[in-house]
């Protein structure tokens, strides 16, 4: 498993899971996205992006439309994605990144911390503002120091050995014919090849 730069042919891919989870869009250019691929199978596991502000008096740098497809959820694979786009802002020399969300529990175990709206940005207390009528009625503001960046050990541990199917309600079982009322042993099917 790993997290590189999304391309431009996953913009439809993006679009399509970002709508999905019901995320934010706003001004999409996928080039600001990440994703995180299983290096095995080569399938897309989750997203981020970095959203750069300009503003009369410099940058802001905000995180936003982080998603983890169901099936790979709890492996570690949401922490891997921050902390890539935590690194992007460390290497664009910024200090703060902020994000705007009502994900902060999960935020939080990374070293994000809530502040007082009044002590956002302009830009990013009218965005707040935009995100809370368009798709997230209940964000708060996150701020982190990029310096006190952290990924939990056990979220590490998790991505090394993730996996597609694990994720979600915990895993469970594959459905099996028996769960859809059909007996494998009598059963004929329509387009029976004979294997």
């Amino acid at each position: 498993m790993y997290v590189r730069d999304a391309k431009n042919r996953e913009e439809v891919w993006l679009l399509d899971h970002i709508e999905e989870m019901g995320l934010d869009d706003t001004a999409f250019r996928s080039r600001d996205y990440v994703v995180a691929i299983d290096e095995e199978t080569n399938a897309k596991a989750g997203f981020g992006r970095i959203r750069i502000h300009t503003t009369d008096d410099g940058e802001v740098c905000e995180l936003t439309s982080i998603g983890v497809l169901e099936e790979w959820r709890g492996q570690g694979v949401g922490a891997h994605v921050v902390e890539r786009l935590v690194e992007y802002t460390g290497d664009a020399d910024f200090e703060t990144v902020y994000s705007l969300t009502s994900g902060s529990e999960y935020l939080a175990q990374f070293g994000f911390r809530r502040i007082d709206e009044g002590a956002l940005p302009a830009v990013l207390a009218e965005r707040l503002e935009e995100k809370r009528e368009a798709t997230d009625p209940d964000a708060v503001a996150l701020a982190l120091a990029v310096e006190r960046f952290r990924v939990p050990e056990e979220l590490r541990e998790s991505f090394k050995a993730a996996s597609e199917g694990r994720g979600g309600d915990g895993g469970g079982e594959a459905e099996t014919p028996e769960d859809f009322g059909i007996d494998p042993a009598t059963a004929t099917y329509k387009y029976d090849t004979g294997r």
